[in-house]
């Protein structure tokens, strides 16, 4: 997520033209990745690879970084960010294996997962709004897409209302996030607190989906293909994340 607001940011209660295309984007590159994921094509494996690959790199190299500079900016205590994330993340692993009794992890964590995103989206559509910036809309789709993929595969096996629900969340939550930019401001104690608690809910998942492909007798082992996509869609998430700054 981009800093704090700059000269490109806007007030008022309208949102500049780029800013509303850049929403619409977003969007559109987030159902393209869950319709990507939800239409099953290709091993199983691969989809929650990808998503794995995707949620670590957004929750290690984006939100936790992103948490720990705004833990400097707003003055607190630095050590609050790991204690947040270690918090959700032991939280959402316990909520996953007592929350259902289905087999797939991925699943388990599927609402959790989407419900973190849809948070982190907020504050990054606060981020769009605040820097108006086509750079910065065009990274923002492509992580959107990896987004998009992440939670299709999470969601799979779910009910269709429920998934167009979680999906419009998220696909509204960028918009939320750029219309509360321009009215009200969060705390800036609370920024990072959110986004470590995020970051601990996406890295559950990301271990969640990984427990569900390296199930062997032998322990943990990713076959050569799965290991190619997590690592790719890592590569691909993690330019995102560095074009976004």
């Amino acid at each position: 997520m981009t800093g704090p607001a700059g000269a490109g940011g806007f007030a008022g209660p309208l949102l500049p033209p780029v800013v509303i295309a850049g929403i619409a984007l977003i969007a559109a590159a987030t159902l393209a990745g869950a319709f990507l994921a939800l239409r099953g094509r290709g091993p199983r494996e691969a989809w929650l690879g990808a998503a794995a690959g995707a949620l670590l790199v957004i929750a290690l190299l984006h939100l936790l970084p992103d948490a720990w500079s705004a833990a400097g900016a707003a003055r607190i205590w630095p050590g609050i960010v790991p204690a947040a994330a270690l918090s959700s993340f032991a939280l959402s692993g316990l909520a996953a294996r007592r929350g259902c009794a289905c087999d797939s992890p991925g699943r388990r964590a599927g609402g959790g997962t989407v419900a973190a995103l849809a948070v982190h989206r907020f504050l990054e559509g606060s981020a769009l709004a605040l820097a108006a910036s086509i750079t910065v809309t065009a990274a923002l789709a492509v992580h959107a897409l990896a987004e998009g993929v992440a939670a299709g595969t999470l969601l799979a096996g779910q009910s269709r209302r429920r998934v167009r629900g979680m999906l419009a969340v998220m696909c509204l939550s960028p918009a939320a996030g750029a219309i509360a930019a321009g009215s009200y401001r969060l705390p800036a104690a609370a920024t990072p607190v959110l986004l470590a608690l995020a970051a601990g809910i996406l890295a559950q998942a990301a271990w969640l989906g990984l427990a569900a492909i390296t199930r062997q007798p032998s322990g943990w082992r990713l076959a050569p293909h799965t290991a190619a996509v997590v690592l790719a869609a890592a590569a691909v998430t993690a330019m995102a994340v560095r074009a976004v700054g």
